[in-house]
């Protein structure tokens, strides 16, 4: 199933819902732009990339025969823009203006963003840990949905699952949070 721009809407598979570009945005909309910032640790780029995969949604009108396929590749190009970002050389090179606001208020730009301590140290965790984190618990995909959206395998997620686990469990004791 897929739509176009004028809101018309394709059937491929009798498995599929009708839906128009404006409720799949409004479905999955909160999803992406979670997964973008839980990646960027940045709310501006977070925001550009939601745009940006949402644009290619519309541009090349794939056609899904099961909504799982629809999520996963929502996912997919999320993870793969965040990647693009992530490794530019203009990202390398530049500071963003909470990082500087933090330095000049003697705190981390972080703190202002998460209110709550468990969702700051799931932040800190390394990008790896911390997507995996994302996907399973904010996202509610299972070990093989993740395994097979990152490309990774099930053992793989598992384990980063587990370490980050263990990283949490250790900097939250630290933190005197009842783990």
């Amino acid at each position: 199933m897929e739509v176009s721009i004028k809101g018309n809407t394709h059937r491929s598979a009798d498995t599929i819902e009708y839906m128009t570009v404006e409720e799949v945005l409004a479905k999955y909309s909160g999803m992406v732009y979670r997964l973008a910032y839980a990646r960027t640790m940045n709310k501006c780029d977070a925001e550009d990339i939601t745009q940006d995969v949402f644009m290619k949604y519309i541009k090349h009108q794939h056609e899904f025969s099961e909504e799982e396929y629809r999520k996963a590749w929502l996912i997919r190009v999320t993870i793969n823009a965040t990647k693009s970002l992530l490794t530019s050389a203009w990202n390398r090179k530049r500071v963003s203006m909470d990082e500087v606001e933090g330095i000049l208020e003697g705190s981390s730009g972080l703190e202002k963003d998460f209110d709550n301590g468990l969702l700051y140290e799931v932040a800190k965790l390394p990008e790896k840990y911390r997507v995996i984190v994302h996907l399973f618990y904010f996202e509610d995909l299972s070990v093989k949905e993740i395994s097979s959206t990152v490309g990774m395998k099930e053992a793989t997620v598992k384990s980063h699952l587990f370490r980050a686990r263990e990283i949490l469990k250790k900097n939250l004791r630290e933190e005197d949070f009842d783990v």
